[in-house]
């Protein structure tokens, strides 16, 4: 309990600090998650020819899961999943609580920076203030403030917690707007991922920036549980084993799993991918799960209902793959009511 204690404490003051974080701060705890990701258990994570942990992660069969879509700078999301309990799913107290105890776990399926439409406006003053050289920056300011928030979130309880908190890459982890290793230049609403890596330069550059640089290379593209399989975006194609496991060195499955848009996967890689993964387990029993396009209520069904997308930016919403039986996106995915506090007073 004293290291739940303490991170509870970090956590806290991580979501309470005004402004944008410090450099040295972001620089410290990124470099720390990253030294985890680089030497994860070969048999979780499977390394490449060169050593490295692959793009494959195996989540533990034995532990309740549960599953968050795309973040974007939403800290709230992150603290309301943390603080919440799933007593149907054998997570009775906070799932915090129940990972400390080795007794859940929990995946995030990427997209950790850059607010949507909740923060249109926002952006539009950004991009005024870009324009500007930065002269003034509190509109860029906030928006750092929650992604850089968010990023420091995910890398405490990853660190803590190797074997039981895991987050996937998704297009949006891509600091430097570059153009290469499956990542593209994004741009929404104005041009975001160039106004986010020009501010980072600013004052970011050096550590703190290699740093986040860093960790989105080391995120994995592809987790495994039982009966469930799960990825950022919609897998493009079927990706076997080991090219999943060489992803460093294979741009086309980085973009495949991290940037298919709607009805641009070809036809039947979803179940392929189920029966080349899980294949003790009949497809249709099985579930692929995953976000990156919006929708408009808890879920949408694609791939002959093999595929569920889960991401509603607007909602908190959460996937629970049951482990005696068939997933049922009315009862499996819900919507958590939003909490402040990173634990419930019951649970200490």
């Amino acid at each position: 309990m004293a290291r739940l204690d303490t991170l509870v404490e970090h956590l806290g003051r991580i979501v309470a600090a005004e402004g944008p974080p410090p450099p040295p701060a972001v620089a410290e705890e990124l470099a720390e998650v990253c030294a985890v990701l680089d030497n994860e258990s070969p048999k979780m994570r499977p390394r490449d020819e060169a050593g490295r942990p692959g793009g494959l992660v195996y989540l533990r069969p034995e532990l309740p899961l549960v599953v968050v879509p795309d973040i974007h700078g939403r800290a709230d999301l992150l603290v309301t999943v943390l603080s919440s309990s799933f007593p149907e799913y054998g997570i009775d107290r906070s799932l915090l609580a129940m990972i400390d105890e080795d007794r859940a776990q929990l995946l995030m399926v990427g997209d950790y920076v850059h607010g949507e439409a909740r923060a249109r406006d926002r952006w539009v003053h950004a991009f005024e203030e870009y324009l500007g050289g930065y002269r003034k920056h509190a509109a860029i300011d906030e928006e750092m403030r929650e992604n850089l928030t968010v990023l420091r979130i995910v890398a405490a309880i990853k660190a803590a917690y190797p074997d039981r908190i895991h987050g996937l890459k998704g297009n949006h982890e891509n600091i430097t707007n570059e153009n290469r290793d499956g990542n593209l230049p994004f741009g929404k609403f104005v041009y975001e991922g160039e106004m986010v890596a020009e501010y980072m330069g600013r004052y970011y550059d050096g550590a703190a920036y290699e740093a986040v640089y860093r960790f989105e290379k080391s995120l994995p593209l592809l987790a495994v549980a039982p009966r469930t399989l799960i990825s950022h975006a919609e897998p493009a194609r079927l990706f076997e084993t080991d090219e999943v496991i060489d992803y460093r060195n294979r741009e086309e499955v980085v973009y495949g799993f991290t940037w298919t848009d709607n009805d641009a996967a070809e036809q039947g890689s979803v179940r392929r991918m189920l029966e080349h993964y899980l294949p003790q387990v009949q497809p249709e029993d099985a579930i692929y799960l995953g976000g990156h396009r919006p929708v408009p209520e808890l879920y949408r069904l694609r791939a002959d209902g093999l595929y569920v997308q889960i991401h509603n930016p607007d909602r908190f919403i959460v996937a629970l793959p049951p482990t005696g039986r068939v997933f049922d996106p009315d009862r499996d995915v819900q919507e958590l009511p939003r909490s402040e506090a990173i634990f419930h007073g019951e649970d200490r």
